[in-house]
Order: C-alpha cells, then structure tokens, then sequence
C-alpha cells in the first residue's frame, strides 16, 4: 500500500471516528435529558399527589396552581396549605413513590412556623436501611409558604444512571470497538513503517555487499589469469584487494549478527574498571593512522575523569561506531573532537563534528533500528542504521544516558554521561 493510500485510510478513519464518537456522546447526553426530566415529572406527580391527599385528610383546600416547588436540581418544597402530621407524609411519600416506581433514597424536613426552623428530618433508603437523623440546615427553608415540607434526594442522578445501565453497556461497546480500530490503524502504520525499514536495510545492505563483492569478481578475473603469474607484485596487488574485501564482508555480516545476539540474547556485559581517557586515547590513534587526507581529530581528555566501570569490548565498539559516524557525516574536510568532562557526579564524554548536522525532529529517530536520515535514493554515505541502534542499548545495559545536541548545518555532538562511582 503506497502513502497516499494509507494517508487517506488514516485520515477517513479519523474522521469516522470523530463522527461516530460525536453522535454516540450528542444522543447520550440527550437520553440523560430526557430520562432526567421523565424522573422530574414523575417525581412533581408523586409530589402533588400527597399534598393532595393530605389536603383532603385535613379537610383544607391546596393554594391555586402547583403546590410542588423545585428549588434546586433534588431539592423541592411542597405547599399543602396546612399542619403536617411526619407519620402520614411519610405513609403518603412511601406509597405514592412505590405506585409510580420511584426507587431512589430521599431525606425530608417538615417547616415549623412556630420556631421558624426545619423540624424532623428523616432519610429512607430503598433497601431499608437508612437511620432516622436530624437534619438541621440541611434542608433549606422555603419563606413563600407557611406549611409545607421539603424533600431531597441525594442519589437522584445515580438513579438516572442505573436507569441508563444499558445505554452506558452498549456505548462501552462502542468505545471499545473503537479503541480496537484505532489500536487496527496503528499496527497497520506499525507494519508499513516496518516494512520500508526492511525495505531499505535491503537497499542499503545491496550497496554494501555490492561494493566489496565486485571488487572481489575483478579481482579474482584478474588473478586467474595465465600472465599474472609473470608479474608477482601485481598477483600481490590483487590478493590484498580480495582478503580486504573479504575482511570488509566479515565485518559488515559481524555487525548484523551482532545486533540479532543481542536482541535475542540480551546483553552480557563483564564489568571491570577502564581508564576512560587512556582507552579512548588508543582509539583515537588508531583512527588518526587511517585518517584521509584534510581530515583533523582533536582530543581534549580532563584528567579528574579517572576509572569507570564497564564492559571494555562493548564501550571499545561505542567508541568506535561514534568516531567513525563523525568521520562518515562530517563532509569533505572533518574535523572531529573527542572530549571528556567531569562534572559534579557525572563523566562526559562528547564525540563533535563539523557536519550539516541533524534536524531536532530526528534526534530520537536515529537511535532506531535501521533508521537513516531521509537522502531520496542517494547512497554516498554507507551503513545499515544499526550503530546507533547498537551504541543506544549498550548505553541502557550499563544504565548510562546518551543524547545528541545538534541543529541544521550546526554539526553534531553525542553526548555520553555516566554516573561516577
């Protein structure tokens, strides 16, 4: 499947999702409305109902309109117009809510014009076991009337949601179903991204093998030649040119078998104490024996630096991947800089270059597997992507941090700390 392709997947995919995640979430709210003012209308009834009997149990006629008040989202007074007797309004409430199905709990307070404050509080609960408490201030007076009483219910929007139970299940459903096409798209990306990996490790891997293996053909062509053998040095010529190629082949096959020890075998390191800046000053001669022409390699190593414990073979092969990705991506005339720092409890170590450095949006890319910084088709710096790769998780074994610091035509710094002991 080709970019474009997947990009209009992804973005179709997006786009369903938000529409379906929006009209599932707009009717969701408006079943919570309506299920919320059914409950209300239910509840004003039931309500009207026992100011009504009351009324007639006292022989008094109830004021003109609706005696049933809503004052807050639970809270609603009730005007019956007359003295209220607490065991026959809580007969009536317990009746009338089980006639019209009304199963949430409720406290309730009786208004005393005498004293002026909210006599005799109660809350029943459904399963019967609510303890008779006095309420105080907890119900709010209601100064319009002079006898009635009012009612809260604390758990009125659990009961909506017990009410909704099944509304909630199936959207549960649907989120899921969701979360599994996003999580769908995301192993579809995986596996693009993936697969042009492998597609270019391929690639690059060809341009590797191709250069030596060539080199190999002509010289072997060359070498089985009668008239070779009449000229020695030229014979000699040759069979370097193959034992370096072949060398150079070992390698490369080395690297890549290397990493997959690792990823399946996890890293054994053997731990002993290295003089840091003696260590990289051999390597650093080493490499300055090899250096093409115009190329400079300056050390600056901070004698406070002192021993480190690590593996040496594996913190030798960082070493040398860092210095030799600085020789490859610093251009024609690199200049190369290797540092050590002591700075507080940590040691530093910094492999500069003069390149065209590297933009901020690839810094956590490069320590990838097979990842390379996008050229088209161009293949003038060799390399499978595995050095950095193979540098990062020796740095996590010997629980050490690396970071690049590095912007565009600015060269690049890899910076190694490493906690003192």
């Amino acid at each position: 499947m080709r970019g474009q392709q997947v990009r209009f997947v992804v973005l179709l995919g997006a786009i369903s999702i938000i529409g379906i995640l929006s009209a599932q979430s707009y009717f969701l709210f408006k079943a919570w409305n309506i299920k919320e003012k059914q409950l209300i209308q239910t509840l004003f009834i039931a309500l009207k109902t026992v100011a009504e009997k009351i009324s007639r149990l006292n022989q008094t006629t109830l004021p003109y309109g609706n005696p049933v008040r809503q004052i807050t989202s639970n809270y609603f007074v009730v005007d019956v117009n007359c003295v209220i007797d607490a065991n026959v309004l809580e007969y009536y409430l317990k009746s009338e809510f089980e006639k019209l199905n009304i199963r949430t709990d409720y406290e309730y307070a009786i208004y005393d014009c005498h004293t002026d404050r909210m006599v005799y509080g109660d809350y029943v609960s459904i399963t019967g076991s609510g303890e008779k408490t006095r309420l105080g201030n907890n119900l709010p007076k209601y100064h319009e009337y002079l006898y009635y009483f009012g009612i809260r219910f604390p758990g009125l929007r659990s009961t909506l949601a017990w009410d909704m139970t099944l509304l909630f299940f199936f959207s549960a459903i649907l989120v899921i179903s969701v979360v599994f096409f996003v999580y769908a798209i995301f192993v579809i990306l995986q596996q693009k991204r993936l697969s042009e990996l492998q597609r270019d490790f391929i690639n690059n891997m060809t341009h590797e093998f191709k250069t030596p293996i060539s080199t190999i053909n002509i010289s072997a062509d060359v070498i089985t030649q009668p008239e070779i053998l009449q000229d020695p040095k030229r014979l000699f010529k040759y069979g370097a040119f193959i034992r370096q190629e072949n060398q150079r082949l070992n390698l490369l096959v080395e690297k890549v078998l290397q990493i997959a020890r690792i990823e399946k075998g996890g890293v054994q390191l053997k731990m002993e104490r290295i003089d840091l800046n003696s260590l990289i000053g051999t390597i650093a001669d080493n490499f300055q024996t090899n250096l093409r022409p115009g190329a400079k390699m300056e050390i600056s190593l901070n004698p406070e630096v002192g021993q480190i414990s690590a593996d040496i073979l594996h913190l030798t092969n960082i070493f040398h991947n860092l210095t030799d990705n600085a020789l490859k991506y610093a251009g024609e005339d690199p200049q190369i800089r290797i540092e050590t720092r002591r700075i507080r409890d940590h040691v530093q170590i910094l492999f500069s270059d003069n390149g065209p450095g590297i933009e901020p949006r690839y810094h956590k890319r490069i320590f990838q597997k097979f990842f390379r910084i996008p050229s088209g088709n161009i293949h003038d710096v060799k390399g499978f992507g595995l050095g950095l790769y193979y540098v990062k998780i020796i740095c996590r074994a010997h629980k050490w941090n690396i970071r690049i610091d590095s912007k565009s035509d600015t060269g690049s710094t890899f910076i190694i700390e490493i906690p003192a002991k």
